[in-house]
């Protein structure tokens, strides 16, 4: 069966999480997902904003189930010393196991990786053109054990790997102290349940 939906944020209230999304942080430390008016987002008034502090921070669609499928975002790096990261999971099982694809300005790349019982571990890095204060839209297809992660229209990681099966959900990510925010969320659905 397939499904699609996106989501701007606009009907949420600011101030609290989005109205639907599970979120928190692989690892100790104090995530704060919160909806908050932006004027410049790609569809004002209103973004998702992370300005916690954790080593991996996540926020997942509480009903988006998928094995295969594609999930898109807008994000903006915002700030960040030790990364300013935008990044979006699937196939999402639980705050400690899932696939994300990761966009990073400080480090000007576009990053794959699984984690599974809590562990981060890298499948591949690639170089692309991340800006800081700057919208980009980041990409993933994924269908068995193939992922494309592209960066505002260009694909920068075409792979396979099977670290993870089955359906999981699907959301959006940072790392450390990146202050991201994020717009336009959309998911498509080939196989939900």
């Amino acid at each position: 069966m397939a499904f699609s939906d996106t989501i701007n944020f606009d009907s949420d209230v600011a101030g609290q999480p989005p109205s639907g999304w599970h979120c928190g942080t692989t690892g100790a430390g104090h995530p704060l997902w919160a909806v908050t008016e932006d004027r410049s987002a790609p569809s004002p008034p209103n973004v998702l904003k992370q300005g916690g502090v954790a080593p991996f921070l996540w926020c997942v669609r509480s009903d988006s189930v998928a094995e295969s499928g594609a999930v898109e975002v807008k994000f903006k790096p915002v700030a960040g010393k030790d990364d300013q990261a935008g990044g979006l999971v699937w196939r999402w099982k639980d705050g400690r196991n899932y696939y994300v694809a990761r966009a990073n300005a400080l480090e000007r790349n576009v990053s794959l990786y699984y984690t599974v019982n809590g562990v981060r571990k890298t499948i591949q890095y690639v170089d692309a053109p991340v800006t800081l204060d700057a919208w980009h839209t980041l990409r993933v297809s994924y269908k068995n054990q193939s992922i494309q992660v592209s960066l505002d229209g260009k694909t920068y990681i075409d792979t396979t790997d099977n670290h993870i099966y089955g359906a999981g959900k699907v959301g959006v990510w940072t790392k450390a102290d990146s202050v991201t925010v994020f717009d336009d969320f959309k998911y498509d659905s080939l196989s939900s349940r």
